[in-house]
């Protein structure tokens, strides 16, 4: 490129140099603003360089200087500040749904935002600790082409798989698609995050009733011209008491259901079920009572099983008798 086209480049070229290389911490000085942009064959001198500097701030850079040996120009804020994207770094590693080759993508992204000082922090603050990801690369554009659908009203056709063993082959963990492979057509309608997995609720129109998918589970999907339906069994659902009742995203029967805690225990209701929850004494002072509708599901009994005598089931009669057969079911095995 013509020595007299990189001038032209010279203002952004600058920009991106005080972004990339200045920080709180880190400054760079004119003189070696000069030699950087002269290793990019751009040419400066000193005045035009405080005046570039002074345009930048009108854009809108927040460029301070410090005084030292020397004075030093660096950008003192930026749109993302490092605890926020330390935040975000912590966001994309615990979530399972995203690939680990895709949180590496998203890593390199996000350390573009910051100095290369700063974004070696971020680098650092990394932490593999054999955390299980989604094995399903294209979940990146499966939420896309959700989202897109949602916007658009439209519904939707996938597969639908889960993971099944295959002994006597190379892989034994592998796919196993439900309905014999056959596409699920659904009107999708929200998006939900529950215990580190994302989900599709969408209207299925087969069962007259909103469903959810684990979106890293649903594979060729495709938007369809066919305008969704669903709409008044969506909106006479509120999505939070919706992930309450349904534990961990288990389907089961919708049951009212009287629970006894003990008092310790109050904390981890309140987080299953909310700080509102409507809680009343126990005749034992050492215990509560609460009633609230649920899914009754496995992972519902797994649940009540965890707090072992702390936590007992009150009424129904059958969904108690329900627990109990499934303890006699483990007692069993020993």
């Amino acid at each position: 490129m013509p020595r007299s086209e990189n001038q032209k480049l010279k203002l952004l070229t600058l920009m991106q140099l005080l972004l990339r290389r200045t920080d709180e911490h880190h400054g760079l000085t004119v003189a070696e603003m000069i030699e950087a942009l002269e290793k990019e064959g751009i040419s400066a001198e000193r005045k035009a360089i405080y005046h570039d500097l002074e345009l930048l701030r009108q854009f809108g850079l927040d460029i301070e200087t410090r005084k030292g040996e020397k004075y030093v120009y660096f950008i003192a804020s930026r749109e993302f500040e490092l605890p926020e994207l330390k935040l975000l770094v912590d966001a994309i590693q615990s979530a399972r749904f995203i690939t680990r080759k895709k949180s590496e993508e998203l890593m390199g992204k996000l350390e573009g935002l910051t100095s290369i000082h700063e974004a070696r922090q971020l680098r650092r603050q990394v932490v593999y600790t054999g955390r299980v990801k989604a094995m399903n690369e294209r979940i990146y554009y499966t939420v896309d082409a959700l989202h897109t659908a949602i916007a658009q009203g439209r519904q939707i056709t996938f597969r639908y798989f889960e993971w099944a063993l295959s002994f006597g082959t190379a892989e034994k963990i592998s796919r196993r698609y439900r309905r014999d492979g056959a596409l699920y057509t659904v009107s999708p309608w929200t998006l939900l995050w529950d215990s580190e997995n994302y989900y599709m609720v969408a209207y299925d129109e087969g069962h007259e009733s909103l469903r959810h998918y684990r979106v890293d589970k649903m594979t060729d999907i495709t938007v369809t011209e066919e305008s969704r339906t669903g709409q008044a069994a969506f909106a006479a659902t509120d999505m939070a008491t919706y992930t309450q009742k349904v534990f961990s995203m288990f389907a089961g029967e919708e049951e009212t259901v009287t629970l006894r805690f003990a008092r310790r225990l109050i904390g981890v209701v309140a987080d299953r079920f909310g700080s509102d929850a409507f809680v009343v004494p126990d005749d034992d002072p050492d215990y509560f009572r609460l009633t609230v509708q649920i899914s009754v599901s496995e992972q519902f009994f797994a649940w009540m099983f965890s707090f072992g005598r702390e936590a007992k089931i009150l009424s129904p009669p059958h969904v108690a008798q329900a627990l109990r057969d499934r303890a006699g079911d483990v007692c069993g095995l020993y």
